[in-house]
């Protein structure tokens, strides 16, 4: 408790988190904004989950969207990986591929056989899975 109150942001975003759990989503809000105002990257990306469900505050992609960029800027591997499938949902391949290789350095089977299908529909336009027939 004394950590929150001397505004520790890991200790706010823990009690975000305990506030969550027990469906107190307004208090959470607070206690996650206040850790992300001061740059924790986990209440960043709390938020961004709080946006998106709508659950403490009004829905909003803008927001949702802003708050995963500010975590995964940060190095969050998690809202990189959202934030891949936001972009990829939009129609910005080229960016969620960005985003995905940022996730997988490595070049995985995984991470080769999505950046070879990505780049299938960036060049043709088409989802190579999508297609009649496959």
């Amino acid at each position: 408790m004394k950590r929150v109150e001397a505004n520790v942001p890991v200790a706010l975003c823990h009690k975000g988190a305990e506030q969550y759990r027990k469906g107190n989503y307004t208090r959470a809000f607070e206690y996650f904004t206040k850790a992300a105002e001061m740059g924790y990257l986990q209440a960043h990306f709390r938020l961004a989950r709080l946006y998106d469900e709508g659950r403490g505050v009004e829905k909003d992609r803008g927001k949702k969207i802003f708050h995963l960029e500010e975590a995964s800027i940060g190095g969050h591997p998690s809202a990189t990986y959202d934030l891949r499938g936001v972009e990829w949902n939009n129609g910005n391949n080229e960016i969620a591929v960005k985003h995905w290789i940022i996730r997988h350095p490595s070049p995985s089977p995984r991470t080769i056989s999505f950046n070879q299908n990505a780049y299938g529909v960036i060049q043709e336009g088409i989802c190579p899975s999508c297609t009649p027939g496959s």
